[in-house]
């Protein structure tokens, strides 16, 4: 599984998380069966959500939902501190005429919005912040939603590197965040050196690299010591058969007694996870019988 890694400079004003996820990744696009384009969205998307939960507290979860004019339409992905994450596009077959442009993610979600939002244990309501896109690229579009919703400033960075054929080599990410109180210098070094280095996600892990590798050149001047955090990642998606059942009695009583009387046994297949739960007559008749004695209360 991906063990995610997390750090802290040593004067505490600096905080990092890391990931090689290409497993978690590989595992997402064999599930849902996506091309490359989505899976390179999807997958980024699945990075910085774990990222981002990996800096919270226990039981608490954060969802990420692009939305945009684009081909592959949206992608939502939600991830909990203990390393849970699942996601999902409504487009995950979605091909471009040609891969000869470097921009196919962006231009595949478009322009629109990204809503974040915050669970904890026991609260009402999630807390909810959107902000616009600026790039199409997943990692800067998490950048700019927290310094304009949090004021935190920070560098995303994710990568995926797909074979000829589409298929997932490498996939992770590294996400640098400064706390307040931060000597601005610290801040202008970890800007040099993402200038200079450059570093590139996919060909660190490529060159064997593991997540440290990930922050290191970030840090580079900086000391900073990886801190203790078990937690690994995987792919989890809590769909039941009694979730899909409460799902079909939104349909009504009209449509579920047409289903009756055609004897059908409908397969649902959760969108998240790829399960499929199928559907006895008689257990069409069950919900229906459940629904219609609900409506007369």
């Amino acid at each position: 599984m991906s063990k995610i890694h997390r750090f802290c400079s040593n004067d505490f004003t600096v905080r990092m998380a890391a990931i090689d996820a290409t497993e978690l990744v590989a595992e997402v696009q064999r599930l849902q069966k996506m091309m490359p384009v989505a899976t390179m969205g999807v997958g980024k998307a699945m990075i910085g959500a774990l990222l981002l939960a990996s800096q919270l507290k226990e039981k608490q979860k954060i969802g990420l939902l692009f939305r945009g004019n684009g081909s592959l339409k949206s992608i939502y992905v939600e991830a909990d501190y203990e390393g849970h994450v699942r996601a999902y596009t409504p487009n995950p077959s979605y091909e471009p005429p040609d891969y000869k442009n470097p921009l196919l993610l962006k231009e595949a979600l478009g322009h629109g919005t990204l809503s974040v939002s915050r669970h904890t244990p026991f609260q009402k309501s999630p807390f909810l912040g959107t902000v616009e896109l600026v790039s199409g690229e997943i990692g800067d579009d998490i950048a700019h939603y927290l310094h304009q919703s949090h004021q935190t400033r920070s560098v995303v960075s994710l990568g995926i590197y797909l074979d000829e054929y589409g298929k997932v080599i490498k996939a992770g990410g590294v996400i640098i965040e400064v706390m307040p109180g931060v000597d601005e210098k610290v801040v202008d070094l970890i800007q040099r050196n993402a200038d200079d280095f450059k570093p590139s996600v996919s060909k660190i892990l490529m060159a064997g690299g593991a997540p440290y590798d990930l922050v290191l050149p970030f840090m580079t001047e900086i000391d900073f010591t990886e801190l203790d955090h078990d937690v690994h990642a995987k792919y989890f998606c809590p769909c039941t058969e009694d979730r899909v059942s409460a799902a079909l009695e939104v349909l009504g009583i009209a449509e579920l007694q047409d289903m009756v009387d055609k004897k059908e046994e409908p397969e649902i297949t959760c969108q998240m996870c790829g399960e499929p739960y199928v559907f006895s007559s008689a257990k069409i008749i069950e919900i229906h019988e459940r629904v219609y004695k609900n409506s007369l209360n």
